[in-house]
């Protein structure tokens, strides 16, 4: 099967940036009218993985291949779960590669459902960790310790106590 793409609508206008705009669109009409063989033949394969994975969940839902609730993501995400944890019991890399990916996929999916931006979702994460690793560093170097000579529980202690400190300054 063939997918036909249809040509989108670029205003190109009469101002000073009509050559630039009419180039971009010809470029653009020129990439869309191409017959493809695949659905998934216009995603760019040099994407962030991540936004890739969003990409690719968000084309084939268009033409329904999704999970019709929640529930199904969630299922679909404790099978991923466990064959991870079973690969992890092997000890098999190459599996262990293959199922994790797998998972990552799967939360991408559950970020599309929930109209969360994945990205910005994990940069948040991302920031949230660096505060309180920071916290951490800043509350150790007041006690006049370093990283290397404070134990996991005590570091652990201070995490949690960043997480205290945070939430009481979010409403």
């Amino acid at each position: 099967m063939r997918w036909n793409v249809g040509k989108p609508s670029l205003g190109v206008g009469n101002g000073p940036d009509r050559e630039v705009k009419m180039n971009k669109k010809n470029r653009i009409l020129k990439n869309t009218t191409k017959a493809r063989f695949s659905l998934l033949e216009g995603i760019p394969k040099n994407l962030p993985a991540l936004q890739r994975a969003f990409l690719v969940s968000k084309t084939v839902s268009g033409v329904g291949f999704d999970w019709p609730h929640l529930k199904g993501v969630f299922k679909k995400l404790r099978e991923e779960l466990k064959e991870f944890q079973e690969a992890l019991s092997l000890r098999d890399q190459k599996r262990l590669r293959e199922e994790l990916g797998d998972l990552l996929f799967v939360l991408t999916n559950l970020s599309r459902m929930l109209r969360i931006d994945p990205e910005k979702a994990l940069q948040r994460t991302i920031g949230k960790f660096i505060r309180r690793f920071q916290y951490i560093e800043r509350s150790l170097q007041k006690k006049g310790k370093s990283l290397n000579q404070s134990t996991l529980l005590e570091m652990d202690a201070l995490w949690e106590e960043a997480k205290q400190k945070e939430r009481k300054r979010s409403p």
